[in-house]
């Protein structure tokens, strides 16, 4: 069947112009006022629009656009919005550099607005802070991902609380996106060949705020059905979906920013997805240099940022030898790689032919940055990835810390927005970088941050009942049930929440591990408590399933009906009136399993207060703030046995809820207000709002990852690309050198007992194995010994070299003894050259 198509846009009258613009720029989703001018346009199809704002103005009658056309006071709404969206995009930003090269962020996932449905969860949910915070600062960054024609899936509950799944298609034409034209008016297209087939995917551009998402689509005429599902649903299909999926994302993305006309410097790996686009920046210098591929490669890594987000081995991506086989064979014939070579830069053991090719592992040897997502998180890449740099102690395997941070201006309520504009100035919108704003907490009143507070609460259990209401309404629930949906919960009552992915170690029924001690808290009259859970499980996790189903069970005792409900459909704008709402957020991983977390920064920074296990953020947040700011469960304790580890946190979040939460949120003044709970609430949010703000996160990217590395791709192009080709003829002799390299008397001068500003002098001969001095750094490595003859917390400082014998060279410092205890001395040798971006090259470490 032929068919004829063509796009209608809605008919909106000059005056109300402007609706359109900002309808389709994101920027409205953290700016409350441009939200309400949809609402004032037509509430009810604000609602039948599923908040969308670009399709309501489709939605809405001609008639009302000629009625609020007339509208003094709409019209003047618009004006003042209108007039606000301009001066920040034309404003004075934090970055002031230079902008003729630009930072591309490749993320799977991103959670922008409820109007665009392209996140599943965390992950996405910091994708689109990120690009938020990008805004914000003015930074030269683009975002790069994927257009999915069903999005992430849609939960709802049978009978019996077990999680089923819809798919609905998303209708882009009538989505704030649009796609990108060329200068005759056709849309933007590039080809990527998958397994001898040639895969055709045009591009859309989200404008969010200042900044650009480009996601691609496949859903086009040009390619057959199997090339048109590759975005037809995000983490959906098997594992041939995902390589294509990723394929599609990391050398179709850059190939898409190239198609733009965007000059892209530095590359930004949100997760190990996108990784192939190393290959394709690889091939481009190759191409236009005529430089080998370990040439090309060392100036690919110097603009390479990764960041992983898994902190166990068995969640990194990895494809099986034959789809590697199927896709990538002719990469390797046009990368001049042996194909054993070509594996190898995805093996954690190269020899090992049987070892599947992981992204994490690839990501990490063509990245000259690497990061996790929280200081513990880091600690335990560095401890799983340790394997990749033999011979290094794993506190110097290059993997840092960047923490996660949320957008205030998303995630705080507009309410709670109200009161902190007021209080802290007009400096607090303008200024989102200057996080010292924070610290004006104090000048709010008990009273009116405790008034904003429980109008939240208020809100989100008329949220809360219209939910389940609509929930029963699907069930085909009968009279009763929905009369008990108009009385579930209390808007007065102390509110804990948990709201989260629910898979197994997330531990969403660890409350229920003593029923009847929870059913006393829930049911007590005079301090009553209840409980609020929401969360997806992965439609192929029926253990996460099985843990809803279990919740939902409980839920439904006489003992506690009405005060413990489970929420469908965990989405945007139910977690904004959660952590918004709530008076408690509850999170209980199993330590350290949980890598970052951001729920829970949400919550603090509406003034809701943590009650978490020590793992991810709150680790450190709660280990440099205490309780002041929340409340731990258990020392951060790890155990091997996970019942164990469940029967005693379980017994201490109950002792933390009857002794100390309870009691705190119900001890009252004579003029009702729980003081020292709100002491508690702006403690958090003055810490939350300065310390886990996602401009505080972007400007540790920017300062430690994007400059260095923009500066790199700048020193790279002026000279011609000459110091990457030299580096890797430098490794090339390294390599061959190293295993001829030998450290041999090694001396220290010290007597068996020193005193505090003695100095030491430390002397080695060293065989360089062909390499001169300047191609070495030897260091002493020194400080205390640990009780297991360990150096702790090691001092390095860079030896001289004095005096040649023979084939080998002596080196020596002298070092001032400045801390008491026993100490230790050791030597190594690394590979020393201008333009290596970091000292520990793998294989490359040599110990005397």
């Amino acid at each position: 069947m032929k068919i004829i198509t063509h796009t209608v846009k809605p008919k909106i009258p000059e005056a109300l112009a402007p609706l359109e613009e900002i309808a389709h720029n994101l920027w409205l989703s953290w700016n409350f006022e441009a939200i309400m001018l949809f609402i004032r346009l037509d509430y009810d199809v604000w609602l039948q629009s599923a908040q969308n704002p670009a399709k309501m103005l489709g939605m809405v009658s001609q008639e009302r656009y000629e009625e609020l056309a007339q509208d003094d006071s709409y019209l003047a709404a618009l004006k003042e919005v209108y007039a606000k969206f301009q001066r920040y995009r034309a404003g004075e930003t934090w970055y002031e550099g230079s902008r003729e090269e630009t930072v591309a962020y490749f993320s799977m996932e991103y959670g922008l607005d409820v109007s665009l449905p392209t996140y599943s969860g965390g992950l996405g949910i910091l994708s689109g802070d990120h690009m938020k915070t990008a805004s914000d600062m003015g930074l030269p960054l683009v975002g790069v991902g994927l257009l999915y024609r069903q999005g992430y899936f849609k939960q709802y509950l049978n009978p019996d609380g077990f999680q089923q799944e819809s798919y609905p298609e998303n209708d882009w034409y009538n989505m704030p996106v649009h796609r990108c034209l060329d200068q005759s008016g056709a849309p933007v297209k590039i080809a990527v060949e998958m397994a001898g087939r040639l895969v055709a995917a045009q591009i859309w551009e989200v404008k969010v705020g200042r900044s650009s998402l480009y996601l691609l689509d496949t859903n086009i005429e040009e390619n057959g059905p199997e090339e048109r599902t590759i975005t037809a649903a995000l983490y959906g299909g098997d594992k041939e979906t995902r390589i294509r999926q990723e394929l599609l994302l990391g050398v179709g993305g850059i190939r898409a920013l190239r198609a733009l006309g965007i000059n892209v410097a530095v590359t930004h790996m949100n997760e190990g997805h996108s990784a192939f686009l190393a290959l394709e920046r690889i091939r481009e210098v190759m191409h236009e240099r005529t430089f080998s591929f370990a040439e090309a490669a060392q100036a690919v890594m110097a603009t390479n940022v990764f960041t992983t987000h898994t902190p166990v081995p068995a969640g990194n991506e990895r494809f099986s030898l034959d789809l590697m086989e199927k896709y990538f064979r002719s990469w390797a014939a046009e990368l001049g790689l042996a194909w054993h070579d070509f594996l190898a830069l995805g093996r954690e053991r190269p020899d090992d032919h049987a070892e599947h090719f992981c992204m994490t592992v690839f990501a990490l040897k063509l990245s000259a940055y690497a990061n996790g997502v929280s200081r513990l998180h880091g600690e335990v890449s560095r401890t799983m990835w340790k394997g990749l740099w033999p011979g290094l102690p794993v506190a110097e395997v290059p993997i840092g810390s960047v923490t996660n941070g949320v957008h205030p201006r998303t995630w705080v309520s507009h309410n709670m927005l109200e009161l902190l504009d007021r209080y802290f100035g007009p400096r607090f919108y303008d200024e989102p970088a200057n996080l010292e704003m924070w610290e004006r907490m104090d000048r709010i009143s008990d009273e009116e941050l405790w008034r904003t507070h429980e109008r939240r609460r208020e809100r989100l259990v008329v949220f809360a009942r219209d939910r389940i209401k609509r929930a029963a309404r699907r069930a085909g629930a009968g009279e009763g049930a929905l009369l008990r949906a108009e009385d579930a919960l209390s808007p007065y009552a102390l509110t804990i929440s948990f709201a989260r992915r629910f898979a197994t170690y997330k531990r969403g029924n660890l409350l229920l591990a003593d029923p009847d001690r929870l059913i006393r808290l829930l049911s007590d009259r005079d301090r009553p408590v209840q409980i609020i859970f929401a969360g997806k499980a992965h439609p192929h996790d029926l253990p996460g399933k099985e843990l809803i189903k279990e919740l939902v069970h409980f839920s439904r005792r006489d003992e506690v009906q009405s005060r413990i409900v489970f929420l469908e459909d965990y989405d945007m704008t139910m977690a904004r009136y959660l952590t918004s709402g709530s008076d408690v957020w509850l999170n209980t991983p199993r330590r350290p399993l949980e890598a970052s977390g951001t729920s829970g920064m949400k919550a603090g920074m509406n003034g809701v207060l943590n009650c978490s296990v020590l793992d991810g953020w709150w680790a450190e947040a709660y280990a440099e703030h205490g309780p002041a700011i929340g409340w731990a469960i258990g020392s951060g304790e790890m155990y091997a046995d996970e019942e164990l580890q469940d029967a005693i946190e379980s017994q201490a979040l109950y002792d933390l809820l009857e002794r100390e939460i309870v009691p705190r949120f119900y001890q009252r003044g004579r003029d009702g207000l729980p003081r020292e709970w709100i002491k508690t609430m702006k403690a958090s949010m003055r810490v939350v709002g300065k310390e886990y703000s996602s401009h505080r996160m972007l400007k540790e990217y920017s300062e430690r990852f994007y400059f260095p590395a923009l500066e790199n791709a700048r020193r790279l192009k002026e000279a011609g690309y000459g110091p990457a080709r030299e580096l890797a003829a430098y490794l090339e002799k390294a390599r061959r050198a190293w295993p001829s390299l030998a450290v041999s008397d090694l001396r220290v001068d010290a007597r068996p007992v020193m005193e505090r500003g003695d100095v030491v002098t430390a002397s080695a001969l060293v065989e360089l194995g062909g390499l001169t001095p300047d191609e070495v750094a030897v260091e002493l490595y020194y400080g205390p010994l640990s009780s297991q003859d360990a150096i702790e917390k090691p001092h390095r400082l860079v030896m001289e070299a004095t005096e040649r014998h023979g084939s080998a060279w002596e080196y020596r410092v002298k070092v001032s003894c400045l801390e008491t205890g026993k100490q230790g001395y050791a030597l190594r040798v690394l590979p020393r050259h201008s333009a290596l971006v970091d000292p520990f090259v793998a294989g490359l470490v040599r110990w005397a």
